[in-house]
């Protein structure tokens, strides 16, 4: 038998954790190649489905017809909610979402039945003949009267350090100011899709593009009455998700296999791309306010703030994503003392969900905001502002009372002001904008301190399974999900690294809840810390088996074997191929499989006091950028961003480079383009590519400099890495404060423009021509 180092031989082991290696399926994704859902060859039978949802946003069903639809070409059958055998509620941590409705309409949409047809287009032409009779209620979409009204989804929450009431009363100087802030539209390349076959014994195997499989399993499980080890989900890549797939996959999984265990046949359900906008979730729009109080330095001495997130008609993960905003409505500055509340309020519209930051960045966006308007308000550098009130030595401790290693952001500051050659280009500009009076730059660094853990603190736990076989050949399997970012590969160096071996011997199958069990989502940036730690257990258990087998045969203390470079050496110059210690354990009997797991330590948060240790540890960074504004159109360019950002010790430079420029342009689009339009009535028409507005390539920067801030994390990670997959996007909060600061140039720096999210165009233009006139006002 040939072991894989002699077929593929190498000095040295290649892509171990630390090195730049590719995705694991980059050839796959260019060449068109990878496996999706809707890639899969489907089984002899397999019918397509089709969603028939509501027409309008809120009101009762008198009277539903479904006769025509049933009588339609190609329809197989028809699915009510009177056919669901089990639970009838898939909310995934509070009730509020039906499978399907009959009665109560809350937005538009909303599944009402699902029609199973030969083909797609015979599904989706039946679904159109359903003929519903509404009884309709005006829609509630706003969350300021929603609040008012106390149409809350669960109870308000609030934070405090110290008596931010006496302080506020006695500061010098007081601001106020309240913003907007929208929501925006996960438009991941692959949409929703499940396909659902059914097996022996009412088991049914579930392919579905969702970030947590096992959620998807317990309710795919709960609708069709069956025990969880009934069901099995097979997840092996996203065409991306973005939070989009975390809790708002289940219900597509859940009606393609109640359709799949009535009709005895495999079913797929994909959503058109215009019902998948419809129907999903988005990431939630806020409204904040904030009432500070400062010194004359700019230092802040209290901060009153208010968070106000729209989480549509169900809880979903409101809770903990207004809990995020919270926890993060300091960002990276001291709050000596500090009042923070939050709200979670019930709106007609689909029930908003997960999105890269889960709630962080809407509640940066304010403290962010009362930077620049401190800094207006006193005529200084809004960097300056920023520098003073940074976490510091005897100002380290977070409103929620967990202490801040505040070391690592302020040098990461200080070099990429030096980097970016920042203050020489604030006196260019600021010399530009006086001899130019229709196009205005602006400049702005923002800094970035997220906290890195899932809030739920159980959810901070994963599997991993790792078989080696006796080629030398290595097999792993973990809780977590490729939605693009790069998670098994990660996982698979640090594999490599742990046994000395070339990545090229790992291959990572599709995350499967028959071979990982109760797996967390892949959310919360957390899914390299969780997983790689989980499958570094599994393969030290193994490395460990190997050595005590190896220190048996060769008398040796098992302390002296060395795994490296496909090798396992031991004494000065004896060694073996690592393949050929394998064989030998093999006929030995020693197993070669095994299980690691992981729970993250430190942790926890008390909700009645509000005050605990949520996050492990912080990922920091920092964004210079530099933007161009039309006054006269409010058209605008993004010319130069520079990024320096913190991820410890990498995993793999590359990917996480990738992941910053992913994370800021998406972050640019939440802040700039993207805009959630609904009417009146409660219909959402932003609704494609051609009515809502993702950044481009064109959108990128000319200039776009990204480095990495290589400094170990002082936490035990994994490999003391840091996470990175949504810490970046709030670097993109750079370009909103570098508009505002675009704008106030036009009163030489002395008014703070308001300029809600997303900063479009046209809010751009109409918030120029509210600085103007109210210039105007002043001199007259």
């Amino acid at each position: 038998m040939r072991t894989l180092t002699e077929i593929h031989p190498a000095s040295k082991p290649q892509g171990a954790a630390g090195e730049s290696v590719a995705h694991d399926s980059a050839r796959l994704h260019v060449s068109g190649s990878a496996r999706y859902v809707d890639d899969i060859i489907e089984p002899q039978g397999t019918l397509f489905a089709a969603v028939i949802g509501s027409r309008i946003a809120k009101g009762r069903i008198r009277h539903l017809d479904l006769q025509a639809v049933r009588r339609a070409p190609g329809v197989i059958d028809v699915l009510t909610l009177d056919d669901v055998p089990g639970h009838t509620d898939i909310g995934p941590v509070f009730p509020g979402d039906p499978v399907l409705t009959r009665d109560a309409i809350r937005y538009a949409g909303q599944p009402i039945a699902l029609v199973a047809a030969s083909s797609e287009k015979a599904a989706r032409q039946a679904a159109l003949l359903a003929e519903i009779d509404y009884e309709i209620q005006a829609p509630q979409l706003d969350a300021e009267v929603a609040l008012a009204q106390q149409q809350l989804l669960r109870p308000s929450h609030r934070m405090q350090l110290g008596d931010c009431a006496k302080a506020l009363q006695a500061s010098p100087i007081q601001l106020q100011a309240k913003m907007h802030i929208g929501g925006q539209e996960h438009l991941y390349l692959e949409g929703q899709v499940s396909l659902a076959i059914p097996g022996e014994d009412g088991d049914m195997l579930i392919y579905t593009s969702s970030q947590h499989p096992s959620e998807v399993q317990k309710l795919v499980a709960e609708v069709l009455n069956l025990s969880f080890h009934q069901v099995t989900v097979d997840m092996r890549r996203m065409g991306g998700g973005f939070g989009g797939k975390e809790t708002q996959a289940a219900p597509w999984a859940c009606l393609a296999a109640l359709m799949a265990a009535k009709t005895g046949r495999p079913v797929k359900l994909r959503l058109p791309r215009k019902d998948d906008m419809q129907m999903t979730g988005k990431r939630h729009p806020f409204v904040n306010r904030y009432h500070l109080g400062c010194d004359h330095e700019g230092r802040i001495l209290a901060a009153d703030i208010e968070v106000i997130g729209n989480g549509g008609h169900s809880p979903d993960l409101t809770d903990a994503i207004v809990d995020r905003a919270m926890f993060h409505a300091d960002n990276a500055y001291f709050l000596p003392n500090a009042d923070i509340r939050g709200h979670r309020v019930a709106t007609d519209t689909v029930s908003h969900t997960a999105f890269r930051g889960f709630g962080g960045p809407q509640g940066m966006l304010i403290i962010e905001r009362a930077m620049d308007d401190i800094a207006r308000h006193l005529g200084c550098d809004p960097l300056d502002i920023r520098k003073r009130n940074l976490y510091a030595e005897a100002r380290d401790l977070t409103p929620y009372h967990q202490q801040v290693e505040f070391d690592t952001l302020q040098r990461l500051i200080d070099e990429l002001e030096s980097s970016s050659h920042y203050r020489a280009r604030r006196t260019a500009i600021s010399h530009w904008n006086q001899l130019n009076t229709v196009l205005k730059r602006g400049l702005a660094l923002t800094p970035v301190k997220f906290g890195i853990s899932f809030t739920l603190q159980h959810l901070n736990q994963a599997g991993a399974l790792l078989h080696i076989y006796t080629d030398g050949s290595l097999q792993l399997n973990h809780g977590g999900t490729e939605m693009g970012q790069g998670l098994h590969t990660k996982v698979a160096q640090v594999v490599a690294r742990t046994l000395g071996v070339d990545l090229s011997q790992i291959r990572i199958t599709a995350t499967r809840t028959d071979k990982v069990p109760n797996t967390s989502p892949t959310a919360a940036s957390s899914g390299a810390d969780l997983n790689g730690k989980a499958a570094e257990q599994a393969a030290l258990t193994l490395r460990q088996r190997l050595s005590d087998f190896l220190a048996e045969q060769q008398g040796i203390a098992a302390s002296e074997i060395r795994f490296s470079d496909n090798q396992v050496c031991w004494g000065t110059s004896q060694s073996m191929p690592f393949a050929e210690l394998v064989q030998q354990a093999y006929v030995a009997r020693i197993s070669l499989s095994a299980t690691g797991y992981y729970r993250t330590p430190k942790i926890w948060y008390d909700r009645e006091t509000a005050q605990g240790r949520p996050f492990f540890y912080f990922a920091t960074g920092a964004a210079v950028s530099e933007v161009l504004v039309d006054t006269l159109t409010g058209e605008y360019r993004l010319l130069q961003a520079d990024i320096l950002h913190d991820v410890g010790h990498s995993l793999n430079p590359a990917i996480d480079i990738g992941q910053i420029e992913g994370g800021f342009i998406q972050g640019m689009g939440w802040l700039t383009t993207e805009e959630l339009v609904w009417n009146p009535d409660g219909q959402l028409l932003s609704h494609s590519p051609a009515t809502y507005k993702i950044p481009a390539i064109s959108d990128t920067p000319p200039v776009f400099n990204v480095k990495l801030f290589d400094h170990a994390n002082t936490e035990d990670t994994i490999y003391h890495s840091k996470a990175v997959g949504e810490p970046p996007l709030m670097l993109a909060i750079s370009v909103w404060s570098a508009l505002r600061d675009a704008i106030s140039s036009l009163s030489d720096y002395r008014i703070s423009p308001d300029l809600d999210t997303p900063a479009t165009p046209e809010r751009v233009l109409m918030a120029v021509e509210a600085l103007r006139q109210k210039l105007n006002g002043d001199r007259r």
